[in-house]
């Protein structure tokens, strides 16, 4: 599978998240801008001796990221969908987008894909941790792929 990151901000959920990639064979996309710069001793700290097992990429844009053919079938993982990530039915290389730890994904991006636009239960309505999100939905998806190598190869 393909986690997406757009615009992250804080380079610790990023460098968790890289190793979160790591274990599950995931690659890893982080969509500019970004909030750290890559060699942010908090962004290394966070991914630990992982990013040489990563296969990762940056791209300049959110056009970019489309343009680098990456891109499969998304799923934007959001608060405010009627629709849970374990109501979707997950195929290898699909891409998990998550947004920004501050502001989230802008409605922009999936506002014409709404069947795409999924969430997590919540109480509470303000948002789960980056990092704690992307596992939880990762792990549904690898979960229903039978925990299978996520790329599909």
């Amino acid at each position: 599978m393909h986690i997406v990151l757009f615009e992250p901000e804080i380079p610790a959920n990023t460098g968790n998240i890289a190793r979160l990639c790591a274990v599950t064979a995931c690659r890893l996309h982080l969509v500019r801008p970004l909030g750290f710069f890559l060699d942010d001793k908090r962004l290394k700290r966070a991914g630990l001796d992982y990013w040489d097992k990563l296969e990762w990429q940056v791209h300049d844009s959110w056009n970019a990221f489309l343009m680098s053919g990456a891109a499969r079938r998304l799923f934007f993982v959001e608060t405010g969908s009627n629709r849970l990530y374990t109501d979707v039915q997950y195929h290898a290389n699909d891409c998990l987008v998550f947004g920004s730890e501050t502001k989230g994904l802008p409605f922009d991006l999936f506002r014409d894909c709404p069947d795409n636009h999924i969430s997590i239960p919540m109480v509470n309505p303000r948002s789960l941790n980056l990092a704690n999100t992307v596992a939880i939905v990762l792990y549904e998806a690898w979960r229903q792929l039978g925990f299978k190598n996520v790329l599909g190869e």
